[in-house]
């Protein structure tokens, strides 16, 4: 037993040392933390339990028989955050480059399995050369394993990719098809076809960085939710998203009690959103204010910044905020800005995080591209997700909500729980100007003082259909609450639906806009 110890104790210092000292040291040498040193990183400390450390591949030709390393290139096991189980895997980029073979891709598998079946999230330390050559397609078949597991977990276990090196080609599949996506800046890079291929085929010249790097998929894409500068901070605002998060889809999201009271007055919201319809403001600052000690998560800063989604606590549980935001193109919805908000959306109803939605709009950006890029079927799919979702849902129009964009945003006809405004907010299909040019054209055009006559009629069009009362007398408002109770009252309503019960149809399931 003795002789078995000492071997078994070699055996597992070989396989966390790994084969080649010297590409630890090429690994940091790049500004990169080594597979053990992220998990250690990610997991509380000391909980970390690994599954298959000793798992060797099997295949040969091409000199594979001769390189036979632990763990294969892969690290996958189970441990906690914040002491909730998390399972996860991470590619060692020191063995074969991180890239998949057979056996690699069955310990993916086991470690997905695992915490699909245990209901707790599953998180991925992405850092891999894609698939391994030499194993042909037994590799391509070990990604399709994963990507069938990967649907299979949607919407069942959150799943986040965090990408720290390079993911090309077909590995670039799976983080897409997990809930969130962070990335490191200037050392992660994602793409289908790298810039060789691309040099070759289209003649364009760009660097891998300028490809598929984190400011690239974080701000033009749209593949990236989070990006940061270096990996000790990227992997810390991954725990803290966790703590965030359900385990699985049949739990609420943890609460903790926090100093903030829910009654607290937000007084400073009546001075943050200007009176003027025209005049922009950050509604960042009027998320702040709300949730709980100002501390809140955006999701995709840097795209599609028309539109807020962000993750916060307000009393202690926390919610999914949606906002317009009328700093960037005036907070119109477009063709990215639905798109960013429908997943979002589609994502807390996933996983039982009530809703609370900012609403000023002016409408859906109008233009040939954006018509002939299918915003039509674009916007639908913020709809679909709104109307589509069973969890509590608050909308609260700030200043003003018009035409099929008020409607999309969580209106009370699609389904809001409860719908709130300020006092001088204005829901109406149109501005007043534009209504007035289109309702009285013709007596415009032939007054003998037109300007006049414009003016008189956009005036008598705002006092009859625009003034604060109009939705709420009929209705389509539930109250009109003054700014400094918005905290107070928001998390009453919430209190109220926190066990809101609400099926929809026996299906398989929905065919949602494309």
């Amino acid at each position: 037993m003795r002789e078995g110890l000492q071997e078994l104790a070699a055996n597992r210092e070989t396989a966390c040392r790994g084969p080649d000292p010297r590409a630890t040291d090429r690994q940091h040498a790049k500004g990169k933390l080594t597979a053990r040193e992220r998990i250690a990183l990610l997991l509380d400390e000391g909980s970390f339990q690994e599954l298959e450390q000793l798992r060797r591949h099997r295949a040969s030709g091409f000199g594979l028989e001769d390189k036979r390393p632990y763990t294969d290139g892969v690290v996958t096991g189970w441990g906690t955050v914040f002491g909730r189980t998390v399972f996860v895997y991470a590619h060692d980029f020191r063995i074969f480059g991180g890239a998949l073979g057979e056996a690699h891709a069955e310990k993916v598998h086991k470690v997905m399995d695992r915490a699909i079946a245990a209901g707790a999230p599953l998180v991925s330390l992405n850092d891999g050369a894609g698939a391994r050559i030499q194993e042909g397609v037994t590799a391509l078949a070990g990604y399709g394993g994963i990507f069938r597991r990967n649907t299979a977990a949607s919407g069942v276990i959150p799943q986040i990719s965090v990408m720290l090196g390079p993911c090309a080609g077909g590995a670039a599949y799976s983080p897409a098809l997990t809930d969130f996506v962070f990335m490191v800046r200037d050392t992660a890079q994602m793409f289908i076809t790298g810039p060789d291929v691309v040099r070759s085929v289209t003649g364009e010249e760009i660097t891998h960085n300028g490809l598929g790097g984190a400011q690239v998929h974080g701000g033009v894409s749209g593949v990236a939710h989070f990006v940061y500068d270096d990996e000790q901070t990227c992997l810390e605002e991954v725990r803290y998203l966790l703590s965030l998060l359900p385990s699985n889809n049949r739990e609420l999201p943890p609460s903790t009690p926090n100093g903030d009271p829910a009654g607290r007055a937000t007084d400073a919201l009546r001075e943050l959103v200007p009176a003027g319809g025209h005049q922009p403001y950050d509604v960042r600052d009027v998320i702040a204010e709300i949730v709980d000690d100002a501390e809140y998560l955006e999701v995709s800063e840097l795209w599609a910044t028309n539109i807020v989604c962000a993750f916060a606590r307000l009393d202690g549980h926390p919610v999914g905020v949606v906002a317009n935001q009328p700093r960037s193109l005036a907070g119109v919805l477009d063709i990215h800005s639905s798109e960013k908000a429908a997943r979002f959306v589609q994502f807390c109803d996933a996983f039982n995080i009530p809703l609370v939605t900012l609403v000023d709009v002016p409408g859906f950006l109008p233009g040939v591209d954006q018509e002939h890029g299918g915003i039509i079927r674009h916007g639908a799919k913020l709809l679909y997700a709104y109307c589509n979702a069973t969890v509590p849902r608050v909308s609260l129009v700030l200043r003003k909500a018009y035409g099929g964009a008020y409607i999309v945003m969580d209106s009370r006809s699609i389904g809001a729980d409860v719908t709130l405004a300020w006092p001088a907010n204005e829901i109406a299909v149109m501005g007043a100007e534009g209504a007035a040019n289109v309702i009285f054209r013709r007596e415009i055009e032939a007054a003998d003082n037109p300007a006049s006559v414009r003016a008189q009629r956009i005036k008598e069009y705002r006092a009859q259909l625009m003034h604060p009362y109009y939705a709420a007398e009929r209705g389509l408002v539930d109250d009109v609450i003054d700014p400094g109770e918005t905290r107070r009252v928001l998390a009453r309503c919430l209190s109220m639906l926190r066990h809101k019960h609400a099926e929809l149809p026996g299906r398989k399931h929905g065919n949602p806009p494309q």
